[in-house]
């Protein structure tokens, strides 16, 4: 056993690179990238057992799992409530390991990069798929490296490239676009502040320019409403934050032409419509889809997970319920309401929702902190890579009130390595604050 334990010991320098190796084919090979992380887990566990254990973070995620169990036990239908555990679970250990493991500004830096550069195929993938036609079923070894490339998208006229539905596709995107745009704007920084340097200088920034665009692109295809709220309010708040009062008026601007194209009196909106194209406008107001069924509205879904969330409160209904009392309500079978928090109410009781939602504002309002604390950060490409994964967090947070994330495995761990590098950097500051009062 110890020389198990110092095998992985000598091993756990560089298990910071095996992860990143294994963001980058994550997006094509789940498993293989799956496989890679949770091998990093457990070595970071192996290492810093006592660091993770002492995080009283990590002790709130494990009373939540305990409520889950509960709740699972309480279950109509234990058998799919403990399957469903298998979504939270195995990552809230993965958060705890990674936040253990990332701990410096210049991680954060690098897990972006290959988020960014890991988009490219995906995207190609999808561009094609569109515009041209691609179709493939594609199986090796049995979940290895299986993809299914739909000709024309999913919903037929939306791209979703490897990912089983376009809303999904437009969720890793959205987030990929926040974090690529984070990169792009911290190298444009660095040359204006350089002034004229050679040419390789310049690579990096025309890269993620070319990448930036073709991610917002394909993103406009997946003709996500969601999608496209998170990347203009990610816009938005970079310009805020850049004070570039210039470029929040024009984007608030375009904004304002298409929703008043969309949902104006019919004056107002056919004079807006002239300007913006029926693409999307059409697509806001529900026009492109006419006549859809009341059971497959959100409100109708979030009303109906409520009613369930009010009727069993402590301990929900189960993990993976709402599908089929859905069905046996509607008549139409729905995968999940298309709100994370209220499906959470409905499945897992309020007390487990609350902790739950309270956990991830104590990540937020930490992460918030310490941005004010400019003393910690060496400088501003340091304030500017970490406001980016706060945004990215924010982003997945108002995705999830209109979506959920949570079945993707892809977009899963995603999420929660975004909150353990917040974490993990936090962490890190604070415990430098600490020390350097006491020296003082």
């Amino acid at each position: 056993m110890n020389k198990i334990f110092d095998y992985f010991q000598c091993r756990w320098q560089s298990s910071w690179n095996y992860s990143l190796w294994a963001l980058l084919i994550f997006p094509l090979s789940p498993l293989l990238g799956a496989v890679t992380i949770g091998f990093v887990s457990l070595i970071t566990w192996l290492k810093q057992s006592r660091k993770i254990n002492r995080r009283p973070l990590n002790w709130g995620f494990a009373f939540l799992s305990v409520l889950l169990f509960i709740s699972a036990g309480f279950a109509q239908d234990k058998t799919a409530a403990f399957l469903g555990l298998f979504n939270l679970l195995p990552f809230f250990l993965l958060f705890a390991a990674h936040s253990a493991l990332i701990q410096t500004f210049a991680q954060l830096r690098q897990m972006a990069w290959i988020l960014v550069i890991g988009s490219i195929p995906v995207v190609i993938i999808g561009l094609g798929q569109l515009f041209f036609g691609w179709s493939l079923k594609l199986e090796i070894l049995w979940i290895v490296l299986n993809w299914t490339i739909a000709p024309g998208g999913n919903p037929p006229g939306r791209i979703a490239s490897i990912f089983l539905h376009a809303n999904t596709f437009a969720a890793y995107l959205a987030i990929i676009f926040i974090l690529g745009l984070g990169l792009w704007l911290e190298n444009y920084q660095q040359l204006r502040v350089k002034g004229k340097q050679s040419f390789p200088s310049h690579l990096p920034l025309l890269f993620l320019t070319v990448t930036v665009i073709t991610n917002f692109i394909a993103l406009i295809f997946t003709n996500s409403r969601n999608g496209w709220a998170i990347a203009i309010f990610a816009c938005l708040a970079y310009a805020l934050y850049q004070g570039w009062r210039i470029l929040v008026g024009a984007v608030a601007a375009m904004v304002s032409s298409v929703l008043l194209a969309a949902f104006a009196p019919s004056p107002i909106a056919q004079f807006f419509r002239q300007v913006v194209p029926p693409f999307f406008w059409a697509r806001l107001n529900d026009d492109m889809y006419p006549d859809r069924p009341v059971a497959l509205m959100r409100k109708t879904q979030w009303e109906f997970a409520w009613s369930l969330a009010q009727e069993h409160p402590w301990t929900g209904w189960g993990l993976r319920s709402f599908s089929g009392l859905y069905k046996a309500q509607m008549q139409i079978p729905l995968g999940h309401p298309h709100n994370l928090f209220l499906m959470l109410s409905a499945e897992t009781g309020f007390p487990s929702t609350f902790l739950f939602c309270a956990l991830l504002a104590w990540i937020l309002i930490t992460g918030v902190q310490l941005l004010r604390k400019s003393k910690y950060l060496i400088n501003t490409e340091d304030r500017l890579i970490f406001f980016s994964y706060l945004l990215a967090f924010v982003g997945w947070f108002l995705l999830n009130t209109v979506d959920v994330t949570l079945f993707d495995f892809r977009l899963n761990t995603l999420s929660w390595l975004i909150l353990a590098a917040i974490c993990g950097v936090v962490h890190r500051c604070n415990q430098q604050d600490r020390l350097a009062f006491h020296q003082n």
